[in-house]
């Protein structure tokens, strides 16, 4: 108070001193209500008019990059990953963006999604752009290990939080990187898992025998490992362990080494013209596993449109299904029926999840801050297309690992059987017979 009443203090000892210097008593009244009045508006303004600080001005968009990769080896994958991000950012901008608090408006999402062919280092380039061009909040990954194992490093390094779907590699969630996250089953869950549905086959018609072709790559490596480690767990006989190299022409030799070993089960994680490859070999050689795991390669519709009955009975953990019964699942069905002429495709759905978990958490951090989306991103605690997610500390998530099956050309959900569409085909019709 006492700074407030200082300029009052200054005007009465100023005016006293000009009418001291006049000599005259008659105006001694004007100087009393002079300084009364002179000393309401400093005293008084402060509390009825209070500052407020200015709201920032909001940016135009919510800057977010994609490397997807849409042709090449991968290029069947990224088909179905696309509409997924696209669908989502669409439904978040018609319902006005995303709030955020530091602005006091809602935001669209700008999507930027360039194709990177396949090639990790394509993929490293057009993350750069994203970053230097468009300076993005957060990163949306494309498909397959090796393309997200070449963009995490890049995230990490700039920074900037990246979401991925449609790789299970865990080893990359083990290098320490802190604004990776993957709403997305991993190895160690689909190596176990596959021995979890065998073993809800009758026991008098169960397998027994089983046959690895592993692909060359870490992936390869590491679902190999795993296998060893819970086929012994799970009282399964690895008969056939044979390696190939990615891209490969002739898998004759592992057809038949798998063929003369009376395998029962396959279990491989080849890429789509790998696995297409390997699925006509084996039914031009006559070997018919009962039971066949080929993660990855039948995930698109391509593989029926391509093999037809051949291609029934082949497994895959995809991490998603359209026939899952959480929210929103029918309304993404609706729309990519509406523009393909079926059910959303397996990576469909994780895509969009992705979407769902990062408007959620810029929402939750009111901010474009990147490091305050990463926070917010590690403390994810929602239920999205694919199901709950939450996330481990190493960004690996907590999700439902469904297992779908082409049966008739129609890809079912087969287990759990909480969300099953059908059972389990099994054992599979020798390839001849169909």
């Amino acid at each position: 108070m006492k700074s407030r009443m200082y300029p009052v203090v200054v005007v009465a000892i100023v005016a006293s001193i000009l009418l001291g210097a006049c000599g005259t008593a008659e105006p001694t009244s004007a100087p009393t209500s002079a300084p009364t009045e002179a000393a309401a508006p400093p005293t008084t303004a402060p509390e009825t008019a209070p500052t407020t600080p200015a709201q920032a001005e909001a940016p135009e968009y919510i800057e977010v990059g994609a490397s997807v990769p849409l042709t090449g080896k991968y290029g069947a994958l990224g088909a179905m990953v696309k509409p997924g991000y696209e669908y989502a950012v669409a439904d978040i901008n018609a319902a006005g963006g995303v709030y955020v608090e530091e602005y006091g408006v809602q935001i669209p999402i700008r999507l930027t999604l360039y194709d990177d062919e396949s090639d990790p280092t394509k993929t490293v380039s057009r993350m750069e752009a994203l970053f230097s061009e468009n300076n993005v909040v957060a990163y949306l990954g494309g498909a397959g290990s090796d393309m997200h194992a070449a963009a995490a490093p890049i995230a990490e390094k700039n920074k900037t939080p990246y979401l991925g779907i449609a790789f299970a590699l865990y080893s990359i969630h083990q290098q320490g990187y802190k604004y990776l996250f993957s709403p997305f089953p991993k190895s160690p869950a689909q190596a176990r898992d596959v021995f979890e549905v065998l073993n809800t086959i009758p026991e008098d018609q169960r397998p027994s025998k089983v046959a690895v072709f592993q692909e060359k790559t870490d992936w390869g490596i590491e679902l190999w490992d795993l296998w060893q480690q819970y086929a012994d767990e799970y009282g399964y006989e690895i008969v056939v362990h044979e390696e190939y190299a990615p891209r490969s022409e002739d898998f004759s030799a592992m057809i038949l080494k798998a063929k003369d070993a009376e395998a029962e089960v396959l279990l491989s994680v080849p890429s789509p013209p790998d696995g297409l490859a390997i699925q006509k070999q084996m039914a031009e050689l006559g070997w018919t596993p009962k039971f066949e795991l080929m993660i990855r390669a039948p995930e698109n519709v391509s593989w029926t449109e391509t093999l037809g009955s051949i291609g029934d009975y082949a497994t895959i953990f995809a991490g998603w299904h359209h026939g899952e019964n959480f929210p929103g699942v029918a309304e993404l069905n609706a729309q990519y029926e509406a523009e393909f002429g079926r059910p959303a495709d397996l990576l469909t759905g994780p895509a969009y999840a992705c979407v769902q978990i990062l408007a959620d958490a810029i929402e939750r951090a009111g901010t474009l801050d990147r490091d305050a989306i990463r926070d917010a991103i590690a403390a994810t605690d929602m239920t999205t297309v694919i199901g709950p997610v939450t996330f481990n500390e190493d960004g690996t998530g907590n999700v439902l690992n469904p297992m779908s099956q082409w049966q008739n050309g129609q890809l079912e959900l087969v287990w759990p059987a909480d969300q099953a569409t059908a059972p389990l085909a099994y054992p599979a019709i020798p390839f001849e017979e169909r």
